[in-house]
């Protein structure tokens, strides 16, 4: 698949796009899912969050756009995350959700509408783009993922691998500068995977995944974070993290077999 140019607008090259500050969370019931991690992602990085299952992970990045309501505050006091120097705030929430763009880990939890073309225009129309950018922005994310001739299909009846497609469409339709993304080759074949790698290489925002595939974080990442039990138990980067086999070890991992030997 040939990748098709989408005009990004220009982003910030300097700066951080994500602050955490001393970020705890417990989830009703009690359990501590998050534990005061401290920890900054500079704008352009591309970053991996990886651990064992039920480690944090995903609850880490439902607070990137404030996804987890125990994160707002009604103060104008600092919270303990920052997107692009902004608080998650009340006041500043749908500001921050237009800068930040959140694939799920099951395509079925996003698309809604009854066609591609509807689903993928439903961003930039919260947005109040005008019916002619909205088409185009609706074509030229289609075309960026390899589905422009899926525009008036139901979502579906496409396979799995093509509705994560469409999802990520859907995001980059809105222009996001931070792309946030929950185990985004989950359940792909291998040339759906190849044609995602493919896809976020082409990318000029900064992203953010959590997933257990190691493979990708390697093709993909060029910084992981390894997450256990609520912690930030190890951060730095992608080949050093992950080659390292007692950290692997110590938080249920194991070093990919590329760089085993």
């Amino acid at each position: 698949m040939e990748a098709a140019a989408v005009p990004f607008p220009v982003f910030a090259t300097a700066g951080l796009a994500v602050e955490f500050r001393e970020l705890t969370f417990r989830y009703p019931g009690g359990r501590l899912a998050l534990s005061e991690i401290t920890a900054s992602i500079p704008i352009g990085s591309r970053l991996a969050i990886v651990g064992p299952s039920g480690a944090g992970k995903s609850t880490l990045l439902l607070h990137l756009n404030g996804l987890l309501p125990g994160q707002l505050s009604a103060s104008s006091e600092p919270c303990a995350v920052r997107i692009f120097g902004q608080p998650i705030l009340p006041t500043t929430l749908a500001s921050i959700r237009q800068r930040v763009g959140f694939v799920f880990q099951d395509p079925d939890d996003q698309l809604f509408a009854a066609t591609v073309a509807d689903d993928v225009a439903f961003g930039p129309r919260q947005l109040g783009c005008s019916k002619h950018e909205i088409g185009n922005r609706v074509a030229e994310s289609l075309a960026l993922v390899g589905l422009s001739h899926t525009l008036p299909d139901n979502p579906g009846q496409l396979s799995y691998g093509e509705r994560k497609r469409v999802c990520l469409a859907g995001v980059l339709a809105c222009r996001p500068e931070l792309i946030v993304l929950d185990e985004p080759s989950s359940n792909l074949d291998p040339r759906s995977r190849r044609q995602l790698r493919t896809i976020l290489e082409e990318l000029p925002a900064t992203q953010i995944m959590a997933t257990h595939d190691l493979d990708l974080v390697l093709d993909a990442c060029d910084t992981v974070w390894v997450i256990d039990e609520g912690r930030l138990q190890a951060a730095g980067p992608t080949r050093r993290i992950l080659s390292d086999p007692l950290l692997m070890d110590r938080h249920g991992l194991e070093v990919p077999w590329r760089l085993r030997g």
